[in-house]
This record gives C-alpha cells, sequence and structure tokens, in this order.
C-alpha cells in the first residue's frame, strides 16, 4: 500500500506533502514482517517538496544541502556604517548579556523602545553583530510589521511556521488547522524544543505588542531576544531599554561625517540647529548630510535655509512629526522628477522589501533604471539596502510616500497594484516552469506580459529560492489586489502560486488564498477558475486530514467544473476524491472516483492524470488486497511515466511495484525493482528515496534469510534519516533494526529499539506506525517471558489495524499471537488464531502469511493429537515456503517432520 501511495504522490506534485496526514493515521504497512514501512512516504514527500532557499536550512535541492542538516541560522541585516555611538545603551546590553551568561542564568528579553526615527532596529542589529560569536547557533531577524503603513502586523502563528521552517523543520511537521490559537499553541512548544538547549540570538523588529511576541519567545535559557517597538511593553524578567533621539554632540557627529565635509568648513552653530531642526533623530539627521554631500554648491546655511522652509510647509503637524517629515520632504523636493514620481510609486508597493525587478514594475520603468533609481535613493538615506540586493522604505518614509501618491490620480494606485501583480504573475510562470513536474499543467503567464522583464531564474534550486524570498509580498498583493475589487488578478496569482504552496505551506496560509480565490471567482461568474480554486482548497484540506472539509471542497469543484463542460478538471477533482476517499478506506467510492477520472483523461488524451489515476487505482486495489490489479495498474502507470521521462514517477512506481510483489512473494523481482529505484535516487541525488529504498530492500534481504545484508541497509538507511532530520524515516529504520535483532535472538535489544520507534511514532502521531511496533513488541515480550505484556500488545495492535480495514496486517498479528498462545500451552486457542490467519491470508493471497498459518495449524494439531499429525498442513506450509525461498522455516518444519 505505502509504495503505491508514494508512486501516485510523485506523479504530480499536488500530492507531495499531503500524503503525511493519511500516514499519521494509516500509514502502517500491510505487512509488518516484511517491515514495509509507511515512513517511506514521509521521506519521499519531504524530499519532493524541496522549498527552502539556500539561505534557509531545509531539504535539499539541486544540492541545496541534506534537509534537516545542523546549519548556523545568519539572518541578520547588514549592520550600518553610520552607526553612531551609543556606548552606554551598548555597554549595558552587552553586560547584561555577559553577566546573564557567567552566571550561567536564563537571558532575559530585552525590549529596545523608543520614538520613530530613533534608531531603534539599527541599534538592535548593530548590538546583535557585536554579539554574535556568543550565539554560535544562529542569529535570526523577524520583521514583525507592528507599525508599517498598509501592513497589518504579523500574526504569531505565521511567525513561528517561518522561523520554524528557517530552523529545518519539514513543512510537513509544522502543525496546521483552522483553530488558530490552538495551532500557535503547538507552533509555539515545537519553536521552544527545537531551541531548548541551543545559544541563538533571536530579534523581533517593530513588534506590536507583548502578546504578538509572546509565543515567539524560545523557552531554553541559552537564547537572546531582543525586541523593538514603538510602544513600552511590560512583562516579567525584561530588561527594558529606551533609545532617545541621539544626544546634540552624537548628532553633530554623526551630521559632519555623513556629509562629507571638514567640521570646520559647516559653522557649528549651523549644524546644531540644522540637527534641533531634525529632532536629532538619526534618520532626519542621515537625510539632512546626504542632501549636502550631494550638493557641492550649498553651504550649511543653504541646507538650512531649505529645512526651515520645509518645516513651514509642513506647518499642520505636530511638533515631532515635523521634524522628521520636514527632513523628507526637504529629501524628497531635491529628487529629480522621474525619480520623485519612481519614489511615490514605491508607496503602492502591498509588500515589504522589494527589488528591481519589482521596482520596474511599479515605476513603469526598465529594470536597468530601476536599479539605478533604488541605488540613488539609498545613497540618498530614503530606503534601506537588505540582504540580496533588495531594498525596503523606513516605515516613517513608506507612509510619506504614500502620502504623497495620494495627492496624486487616485487611479495610480490601483495601477500601481495591477503592474506588480502582473510582473509577479510572469516571474511565477518562470518559477513554475522549473518546479513543476514534467507534463502537469502550468498556470500561463497573463498575455500582457511579453514586456515584462522577469528575473533570471536557471535551475529549480533558483526559483525555490526567489518563491520562498517573495512569498510574503505576492501574498500580501493578492490580499491588495483583493481589496481594490481586482478580482482576476487575486484567481490568476491563486493559481500561480498553488504549486508551491502545495509543497512549502504553510497550508493554513494555502486555505485563506484559495478561499480568496474561490469567493473572487464568484464575483467575476467564472466557474472554472472557481472550480480551479475549490479543487485546490480541496487538495490542501487533504494534505491537512481535514477529510470531510476536502470533500466537500472538492464536491463544489466538480459541480463547478461540469457547470462549463471541463473534462479536465473534472478528472482531477474526481481523482483528488478519490484519494480522499482511499485515505478514509471507502475503497469502493475511491475505485469508482479513480475509474471514472481514468475514462475522463483517456478520453482526453492527457498521459501524465492517466499514469496518476492509474498508480491511485493500484493504491486502491491493493488496499483491497487485489494484488494482480494492483500490479496491472502500476505497471501501466510505470510506462507512461516513462514514456514522458518523468523520473520520479518511474522510481515510485517501482518501488511500488517492489512491495506489491514483495507482498505476492516473489522476493528477486522485488529486490530488483527496489535496486532500480534506489539506482534512479542515486542519478537524481536524493539521499532521502536513497534511505527508503535501502529499507526496503533491507526487508526483502531478512526475509530471504541474510540478516546482516539487512541489518547493514536499515543501519545506512537510519544515518542517512538522522542526518537529514527524518524523523518518520527514522523511526522506521529503528522499527526494522528491532525486527533483526529479534530475529537473530537478541529480544531485549528488540524490546529496546522496538519501544525508542513506538515513542516516536506515538510523538508523530501515527496511528500505523503504533500498530507495527505493537505487533513486533508483542513477538519480542513473548520470547522474554513478558505473556500479559505481549498479549496487551497484539490487542493494541489489532484494533488499530481492523479500525484500518488493514487485512494483510490483521493476519500477520493473529499469527504471532497464536504463536504465543502455541509456546504458552493453549495450543487449542492457538488453533482458532492460526486459522483466522488462514482464512484472511487465502482471502487477500498473501503466501507468506499463508504459511505461517499452514505451520501454526499444523503444530498446533501436532502438539494436541500427538506426533504424525498435522503433517499435510505441515507439508502445504514447506510448499509455500520454498516457493518464496524462506528456507530457514522450510529446515525447522523439516527437522519436526524428521
Amino acid at each position: 500500500m505505502l509504495v503505491g501511495l508514494v508512486t501516485n504522490a510523485v506523479s504530480d506534485e499536488s500530492r507531495w506533502p499531503g500524503w503525511l496526514g493519511w500516514l499519521q493515521e494509516h500509514a502502517w504497512f500491510s505487512f509488518v514482517v516484511l517491515g514495509v514501512t509507511m515512513a517511506g512516504l514521509t521521506a519521499l514527500l519531504a524530499g519532493l517538496s524541496e522549498t527552502r532557499p539556500p539561505t534557509l536550512p531545509g531539504r535539499p535541492e539541486d544540492g541545496a544541502g541534506p534537509p534537516g542538516a545542523a546549519q548556523v541560522l545568519r539572518s541578520l541585516p547588514r549592520d550600518t556604517s553610520a552607526f553612531t555611538d551609543r556606548a552606554a545603551e551598548l555597554e549595558r546590553l552587552v553586560g547584561s548579556v555577559r553577566a546573564s551568561q557567567e552566571r550561567g542564568q536564563g537571558l532575559p528579553v530585552h525590549v529596545i523602545d523608543g520614538m520613530p526615527g530613533v534608531g531603534k532596529t539599527a541599534f538592535a542589529v548593530h548590538a546583535g553583530h557585536l554579539l554574535s560569536e556568543r550565539f554560535p547557533d544562529g542569529q535570526l531577524f523577524v520583521n514583525l510589521n507592528g507599525h508599517t503603513p498598509g501592513r497589518t502586523p504579523v500574526q504569531a502563528g505565521e511567525a513561528l511556521a517561518s522561523l520554524l521552517a528557517a530552523a529545518g523543520v519539514p513543512t510537513q511537521q509544522i502543525p496546521v488547522g483552522d483553530d488558530v490559537g490552538a495551532i500557535t499553541e503547538a507552533r509555539a512548544a515545537m519553536w521552544r524544543s527545537r531551541l531548548a538547549d541551543k545559544k541563538a540570538l533571536l530579534i523581533l523588529d517593530n513588534a506590536a505588542s507583548y502578546r504578538q511576541l509572546e509565543p515567539l519567545l524560545p523557552g531554553g535559557s541559552g537564547c537572546l531576544v531582543l525586541v523593538t517597538s514603538r510602544k513600552r511593553l511590560v512583562a516579567n524578567e525584561e530588561v527594558v531599554m529606551s533609545v532617545d533621539a541621539l544626544p546634540p554632540d552624537h548628532a553633530v557627529e554623526l551630521f559632519v561625517r555623513l556629509s562629507g565635509r571638514p567640521a570646520d568648513a559647516l559653522g557649528r552653530d549651523v549644524v546644531d540647529e540644522l540637527v534641533r531642526l531634525c529632532g536629532c533623530l538619526p534618520l532626519g539627521v542621515s537625510l539632512l548630510a546626504a542632501r549636502l554631500r550631494h550638493h557641492p554648491s550649498w553651504s550649511a546655511e543653504d541646507l538650512r535655509g531649505r529645512l526651515v522652509a520645509a518645516r513651514d510647509r509642513l506647518g499642520e503637524l505636530h511638533a515631532g512629526e515635523r521634524a522628521v517629515a520636514a527632513t523628507f520632504d526637504l529629501s524628497y523636493r531635491d529628487l529629480a522628477p522621474e525619480r520623485q514620481r519612481f519614489f511615490r510609486q514605491l508607496g503602492f508597493f502591498p509588500g515589504t522589501d522589494l527589488d528591481p525587478h519589482v521596482g520596474a514594475a511599479l515605476g513603469q520603468v526598465s529594470v536597468v533604471v530601476a536599479r539605478r533609481h533604488l541605488e540613488a535613493l539609498y545613497d540618498d538615506h530614503l530606503i534601506d539596502e537588505q540582504p540580496g540586493s533588495r531594498y525596503r522604505l523606513h516605515d516613517l518614509l513608506r507612509d510619506y510616500a504614500r502620502g504623497l501618491a495620494a495627492e496624486g490620480d487616485s487611479m495610480d494606485h490601483v495601477q500601481a497594484v495591477q503592474r506588480v501583480c502582473t510582473y509577479y504573475l510572469a516571474a511565477l510562470a518562470v518559477a513554475n516552469g522549473h518546479t513543476v513536474r514534467s507534463g502537469a499543467p502550468v498556470p500561463p503567464a497573463p498575455d500582457d506580459t511579453s514586456r515584462v522583464e522577469t528575473p533570471a531564474l536557471e535551475s529549480r534550486a533558483d526559483a525555490l529560492s526567489w518563491l520562498e524570498t517573495e512569498r510574503a509580498n505576492i501574498l500580501a498583493c493578492v490580499r491588495r489586489a483583493n481589496g481594490l475589487a481586482l478580482y482576476d488578478l487575486v484567481v490568476r496569482l491563486a493559481a500561480a502560486m498553488a504549486p508551491f504552496l502545495r509543497q512549502a505551506g504553510p497550508w493554513d496560509q494555502a486555505v485563506a488564498l484559495h478561499r480568496t480565490a474561490a469567493e473572487a471567482a464568484r464575483h467575476t461568474g467564472d466557474q472554472r477558475a472557481r472550480g480551479d480554486a475549490l479543487a485546490e482548497l480541496g487538495v490542501v484540506r487533504r494534505f491537512m486530514a481535514a477529510y470531510p472539509q476536502a470533500i466537500e471542497a472538492l464536491n463544489d469543484a466538480v459541480t463547478a467544473y461540469e457547470a462549463v463542460d471541463d473534462r479536465r478538471g473534472k478528472a482531477e477533482a474526481l481523482n483528488q476524491l478519490g484519494i480522499v476517499w482511499y485515505l478514509t478506506a471507502d475503497n469502493e467510492d475511491a475505485a469508482r472516483a479513480q475509474t471514472e477520472a481514468l475514462a475522463l483523461y483517456r478520453e482526453l488524451g492527457y498521459r501524465l492524470g492517466q499514469a496518476n489515476a492509474l498508480a491511485d487505482l493500484g493504491m486502491t486495489h491493493r488496499q483491497m488486497s487485489r494484488f494482480d490489479a494492483a500490479v496491472e495498474a502500476q505497471s501501466e502507470a510505470l510506462a507512461i511515466y516513462r514514456e514522458l521521462g518523468d523520473r520520479y514517477g518511474e522510481a515510485n512506481s517501482l518501488r511500488d511495484l517492489g512491495v506489491v510483489h514483495c507482498l505476492m512473494g516473489a522476493y528477486d523481482i522485488a529486490a530488483r525493482h527496489h535496486q532500480e529505484a534506489f539506482d534512479i535516487y542515486l542519478e537524481l541525488d536524493d539521499r532521502v528515496h536513497q534511505a527508503y529504498a535501502l529499507n526496503e530492500l533491507g526487508v526483502v534481504r531478512r526475509l530471504t534469510g541474510d540478516i546482516e545484508a539487512a541489518r547493514t541497509a536499515h543501519s545506512q538507511a537510519l544515518t542517512h534519516f538522522t542526518e537529514l532530520g527524518e524523523r518518520f524515516g527514522r523511526a522506521n529504520s529503528v522499527r526494522h533494526l528491532g525486527v533483526a535483532e529479534r530475529v537473530t535472538g537478541d529480544a531485549a535489544e528488540a524490546i529496546r529499539l522496538l519501544e525508542e520507534a513506538l515513542d516516536a511514532y506515538r510523538e508523530l502521531g501515527s496511528r500505523g506506525g503504533e500498530a507495527a511496533s505493537l505487533s513486533e513488541l508483542g513477538v519480542a515480550r513473548g520470547i522474554v517471558g513478558e505473556r500479559d505484556g505481549a498479549i496487551e500488545a497484539f490487542q493494541r495492535g489489532l484494533g488499530i489495524l481492523r479500525g484500518l480495514g488493514d487485512r494483510c496486517g490483521e493476519a500477520e498479528v493473529l499469527n504471532h499471537w497464536g504463536m504465543l498462545l502455541l509456546t504458552s500451552d493453549e495450543p487449542t486457542a492457538a488453533r482458532r488464531h492460526f486459522g483466522q490467519a488462514l482464512t484472511l491470508a487465502r482471502d487477500i493471497r498473501c503466501p507468506l502469511e499463508e504459511a505461517r498459518a499452514l505451520e501454526g495449524i499444523g503444530r498446533c494439531d501436532w502438539t494436541v493429537d500427538g506426533p504424525g499429525h498435522g503433517v499435510d498442513s505441515l507439508r502445504a506450509a514447506v510448499t509455500v515456503y520454498r516457493r518464496l525461498g524462506v528456507s530457514a522455516s522450510v529446515d525447522d518444519i523439516e527437522r519436526l517432520l524428521v
């Protein structure tokens, strides 16, 4: 069942992440004894949903680095060269941190407050760079947008999702759901656990309230948190540091340094008045000095006269506002007209930070010209430079630019948003060309994007890095476009972002996006677009294991597609419905939906859709223990994947076929398929999938008697999973090793490993993994004489398996239980268990469990009726074992018969 699920999942990127919800509920593979486990899918999906850019630790993509590998997180903005001496404040902060560390005490939160423009962020960043060596595990910077014009404050849950992803937590393991409070709490707990033993620095910039930042605080005593806010945030165990305007002497020093002129050439009295007129705020002083530096013919007195005039023009403002706004106005009026217009357009940008491509779209200029404008505005201190050649407006300057823009044509705002959204659509089309799987549909760029300059994205890694960088900006553009009733753009942007959000999440963001898109499509009357949005909503809901909501959305999508006779859309929605029904064990409904989808795909000649539907249908057949039908469907899917050149689809179909053949006892064929899949993963440089193939090869080796080869394979897989941070995969490798120890006679070590795996499965919420571990624990506990504990394990495991509808697993546990009863001198009860297992095994055509049941029945008859009885059952078992190549069991029975 598992690898069929894998094959289907990887055949369409819309499926990659979402199987985890099912895994946590259903994913113990049908045969525990085979050791084929649900974790393989988890690692596969983790490998295929590689979305982190090189600057963030995550799963590898095109050699970006191993998933979950230990990496030092460094995301502090660049330290400003114009930082002015705040020796007293810095000494107090550094001294506080040093003292706490030397005493071994927990580091208090340091709150840095002060008025706008006073330099809170610059101070925190400068201090962060000074202290970085004391926090070797990473330095993170998060802008909470507490007072950013045009932006709502970042919600704690959203910030936590970004922090967890940055810390290497696979997206699929970040909690999601509709209860915002519960999800925030769950993410906060995970974040605290992640940093529990770390020494890291976290700057939470621009906080709106203590409530906003409290869930982000690490639990470990070794982490330092610096918070900046315009408000005086009060809470226990904090160090509050107020950053005031610069002392006049320091303000004068900063002005002289940035003006590029000798102090004696400026006139101290004039400079004193200039810094006083701008309130001695670093932002204002920097702007004034830049004006003088860029006008060699001006004297300081000339600058003073212009500043006084500007203050007079802004007389309606309050004194504090007027002090800084006058410096803005002076700098703005000094710009050339085309640069003034470009600056005003920046005020319309819905996002936070931008690059020259976005600037070009906003300003209706080329990227070259936009870059020139941005660099000039940076030189003029009107924008801040961010890492990666990106720029952002200080909150006060953003507000000023928006105010200037509001004085002009009211349509400028709408048109600017239209332009930037159109740019993002064009860039998303390029990015999706690298990230969407071969043969899958790529949302096209609008017709009017031919003249739009897009970034040079040369590889999948480039595209994923760009998508991660721009994600928040694009979602902000969707919100702004929706607020301006630009519904067509909302629908298109949501569709273009869908492939990335499926993989990268967080899925609650995707839910909000697709809901917005569905409502926007309703406004426009576009039923096809509404169907697309609802289908995406259904897929994401499935990822979240919210199956009733997924079914509702997908049924609505089918209805919308039928209204416009969109057969391909209907087929996609039907196939997704089939997957949900498969996950909820509604097998007949699943088969019906997948068969109907397959027929539609064949009518349309859509080959990738056919492969996906066949793979899904194969999964359903396997779940219904129709192994021949599963092989037939999966073999046809494999042929199509090969025809399309889809290497991932090919590899995972091979793995799926390997598992089916293993269930059917064709171990040589199973081993060959697994090896072929491993070779493809090796070619793709995919360590996660290599580890899964190693586990599955190990299972075949164990079943055919090569225990040492099995142990080696599982140990290698365990090493990979541990290094990659793949917890599901690691749990499965541990369990496989536990089975190997049990088979070789070390029951105590087997129990230790199996209990470790059981704890991991329970922590991860995997009922299937729990059942697998319980089954094997029952056997191991029986070996060491813990009869009651063994029976309890069997009972609990059997209950889970019956709830999951897993008849293969049920037969396996019944055989194990029967053997425990037989060795406990209860042959009559044992024979009943073996009889039930035999009926199940023959019904589903599972030869290994059939042989085990026959052997058990024969041994029971031999024990009850005396030597010579049960021979027919024992010989029948030998026949099946020989066909399977399980020589050890044959030898045991033949010794008994002799």
